[in-house]
């Protein structure tokens, strides 16, 4: 069976964020790992080449295959902050209207930039998503 792609690594989740090009998508990444340390209590993690966890859980499909992702955690991409693991509480549905400016699609929370949203909506979101992840997700 194939392994999970995406998987913890050692990395420095520092350089990677100080090797971010773009100066505001770098400052919304420094914004966004305050935010997720705040709001989890986990220290980060970085997932395969670009994503920052925090976090983690344990996956199984009926089809057999398994693996661990990350709980909660972002990327900071050329075309927008891709969030990962904020979309699958059940308050995520009342939450997501109260947000701001942002896309869904695919499991990922797309926001250009963080001053599009309300940073206490999405504070909420966080927290939410996380304690789903690493309780709920954890026993499915």
């Amino acid at each position: 069976m194939a392994e999970n792609k995406t998987q913890a690594t050692d990395a420095s989740v520092a350089d990677f964020l100080e090797g971010v090009e773009n100066a505001a998508r770098q400052r919304d990444g420094l914004r966004l790992l305050a935010l997720m340390k705040e709001n989890t209590g986990e220290v980060p993690v970085m997932w395969g080449p670009s994503i920052v966890g925090f976090g983690s859980y344990h996956y199984r499909y009926e089809s057999g295959r398994e693996g661990d992702t990350v709980a909660v955690g972002f990327s900071p991409r050329k075309g927008s902050l891709s969030l990962y693991g904020l979309t699958y509480a059940p308050e995520a549905a009342e939450l997501l209207p109260r947000l701001g400016k942002h896309k869904v699609g695919a499991g990922c929370l797309y926001i250009n930039k963080l001053e599009d949203v309300d940073e206490a909506v999405l504070a909420e979101l966080i927290r939410a998503g996380h304690r789903h992840s690493t309780t709920v997700m954890h026993q499915e």
